[in-house]
C-alpha cells in the first residue's frame, strides 16, 4: 500500500464554498481544504499508478505556499517515506535557476545576453562561430547535448563550471548559431561559466547569495551531504524500482544539478513571477519566444522556447511558461502561470525520485487545477454511478472497457479498466502495466464537469461536452473520447 502524508498550511484564508450537488453548474472556486483533499487524492493516485517509489508536490499562489503534498517512500528499503523537508533531484528544471543567474546579472549591468559570449569569458573555443547568452539559453547556439564520449559522466568532480567547459570546449558546433535548435545541457555549463567569470563568485555561491536564498535549493547531495535527500531510483528489466547508481553533477551543476524540496521549487516559481529574483521586465522578455535567423519561432513539442523557459496556450487561453527534467532517479516539473492577475498568479512543482515515462508538466498543472478558478462553460452532471462500461476512440483506435463510479465525500470517482488499444497504449511504457485508470471529478457535487483521468504517465484533464461525451487530450495528436453507458445526460 502507498504511504501517503499531505499537509495543508493553516494560516489560509478560504475562498468561495463549493456548490450544492443539485447545481447545474459547476463552481467558480472550490474552498482551499477543499482544493487540498482534492489534490491530495490525485498525488496519491498517482504514485499508486505509475509505480514511482515517492513523490512532492506543491502549489504557489498570491505570495504563498497553499498547499504541499507528499506520497509514498524516499528510502524504499527502509521505508522512510517522502516528507515536506525532502529533497528531490531537479534535472533540467536547474534551468530556469540557471538563466535567472544570467537574467539578474544583465539586470544589474554585468553581462549583455546579447553579446558574443566570447566578450564575456575568454575561456570559449576561438574557432567556434560567434553566440549570444540568448542562443545558449533558447539552444541555438550549436553545441552539442552529450554524445557517446560523455558515457562515463558523473565520475569526476570539477570544483567550478569554469573547469567542466573543458570536457566540451573542443567539440565542433553541430549547426552555425541561429540555425536551428538542438537541446544542449552543455549549453547551460557554459552559461554557468559566464556567470562564474562576470559575477567573481563560484557559480553555487552566486545561485545561493542571490537567486534562492533562504530557498530549500542547492547542488544534487543524493549520495551524501544532505540527510533529507531522496534516495535516486530505476526500473530494472522485470519494471522493479532499484538504486540509481552514484553520480556527481558538478559537471552541469546548471544544467541539471540542482536539488530542491517541492515547496522551494514552487517559491522560486512564484518569486520570479513577483519580480523578486530578476525585475519584471526582464521576466517577462525571458518569456519571448526566441526566434531562428529565418525568423521562425523556436519551437519543441507543443512549447515555444524563451530563455530557458518554455511557454504554452493552455485549454484556458492562458499563457503557461515551465520547464521539465529527467535524469537518474528523477523526473521533475516547475509550471507557471505568469500572466494573470496577481492573486491568480500560481506555480504548481511535481518531483519524483524515479526516472519515468510521463506527461510530467501537465501533471503538476493538474495538481494546481483544484485551486485555480474553474474554467468557464463546464458542463455538470451528476456522477454516474449507474454506468457499467465506456466506449469511444483514442487516435483512431477503439477505446472500450468496464467502468465503475461511486462518490466520495461528494467527490465523482471512477475506475475504467481498458481494453485491446486503449490498455496496449497505456502498456507500452517502461514502467509497471496497469489494468486499471482513475478518473476523480475536481468539484465535489458536480460529477466529472472537469476531472483529473489518473494513469501510468501522468495525470490528464477531462471534460464532460453537452453531448455526452468525455474527453481528455493525451498529447498533441492523441484524443480520448468515450461515452458511459447508463449515465445521467450533461446539463449545460
Amino acid at each position: 500500500m502507498t504511504l501517503f502524508r499531505a499537509s495543508l498550511l493553516l494560516a489560509l484564508v478560504p475562498l468561495a464554498g463549493v456548490a450544492h450537488a443539485d447545481d447545474t453548474t459547476a463552481p467558480a472556486r472550490v474552498d482551499q481544504a477543499t482544493a487540498a483533499r482534492q489534490a491530495d487524492r490525485l498525488l496519491a493516485e498517482l504514485v499508486t499508478h505509475n509505480s514511482v517509489p515517492g513523490m512532492g508536490a506543491a502549489v504557489w499562489q498570491d505570495g504563498r505556499i497553499v498547499w504541499r503534498g507528499s506520497a509514498g517512500f524516499r528510502d524504499l528499503a527502509a521505508r522512510r517515506p517522502v516528507d515536506a523537508d525532502t529533497v528531490f533531484r531537479l534535472a533540467s528544471v536547474s534551468k530556469l535557476i540557471t538563466v535567472a543567474a544570467a537574467a539578474q546579472l544583465a539586470d544589474a549591468g554585468k553581462l549583455d545576453l546579447d553579446a558574443p559570449v566570447a566578450t564575456l569569458w575568454d575561456g570559449v573555443n576561438p574557432e567556434w562561430a560567434p553566440f549570444t547568452l540568448r542562443q545558449l539559453a533558447a539552444h541555438t547556439a550549436g553545441l552539442p547535448h552529450y554524445q557517446a564520449q560523455d558515457a562515463d559522466r558523473g565520475r569526476i568532480a570539477y570544483p567550478r563550471a569554469t573547469d567542466a567547459v573543458a570536457i566540451f570546449r573542443e567539440r565542433p558546433l553541430l549547426s552555425a548559431p541561429g540555425r536551428a535548435y538542438s537541446y544542449s545541457s552543455w549549453g547551460y555549463t557554459l552559461i554557468s561559466a559566464v556567470v562564474e567569470a562576470r559575477s567573481g563568485q563560484s557559480f553555487l555561491d552566486y545561485v545561493a547569495r542571490h537567486v534562492t536564498p533562504g530557498l530549500r535549493i542547492g547542488p544534487d547531495a543524493t549520495h551524501g551531504g544532505d540527510a533529507d535527500a531522496s534516495k535516486a531510483y530505476a526500473l530494472d528489466g522485470d519494471g522493479r524500482a532499484v538504486e540509481a547508481p552514484r553520480h556527481d553533477y558538478s559537471y552541469t551543476w546548471g544544467g541539471g544539478g540542482f536539488g530542491a524540496t517541492a515547496s522551494a521549487l514552487a517559491e522560486f516559481g512564484g518569486r520570479m513571477q513577483r519580480g523578486q529574483v530578476v525585475s519584471a521586465e526582464r521576466f517577462a522578455d525571458m518569456l519571448v519566444p526566441a526566434r531562428l535567423d529565418d525568423g521562425s519561432e523556436v519551437r519543441s513539442d507543443d512549447y515555444t522556447v524563451g530563455f530557458g523557459w518554455r511557454t504554452l496556450t493552455d485549454l484556458e487561453g492562458r499563457l503557461r511558461a515551465q520547464h521539465a527534467g529527467v535524469t537518474l532517479g528523477a523526473r521533475s516539473s516547475l509550471v507557471t502561470w505568469p500572466q494573470l492577475p496577481s492573486a491568480e498568479q500560481t506555480a504548481a512543482t511535481l518531483l519524483s525520485n524515479m526516472e519515468w515515462v510521463s506527461s510530467i508538466d501537465q501533471s503538476a498543472a493538474m495538481l494546481a487545477a483544484p485551486f485555480q478558478a474553474a474554467p468557464a462553460g463546464l458542463v455538470s452532471g451528476p456522477c454516474p454511478t449507474a454506468a457499467t462500461r465506456f466506449r469511444g476512440t483514442l487516435r483512431d483506435d477503439d477505446a472500450t472497457g468496464a467502468a465503475h463510479f461511486t462518490e466520495e465525500d461528494g467527490s465523482c470517482i471512477g475506475t475504467l479498466q481498458p481494453e485491446g488499444a486503449l490498455k496496449a497504449y497505456f502498456d507500452q511504457f517502461p514502467q509497471p502495466d496497469r489494468d486499471t485508470l482513475r478518473l476523480v471529478g475536481l468539484y465535489p457535487g458536480h460529477g466529472l464537469a472537469r476531472a483529473a483521468l489518473v494513469t501510468p504517465i501522468g495525470l490528464y484533464d477531462l471534460r464532460a461536452t453537452a453531448d455526452g461525451q468525455f474527453v481528455a487530450r493525451l498529447g498533441a495528436s492523441s484524443e480520448l473520447r468515450f461515452t458511459l453507458d447508463g449515465a445521467t445526460p450533461h446539463a449545460p
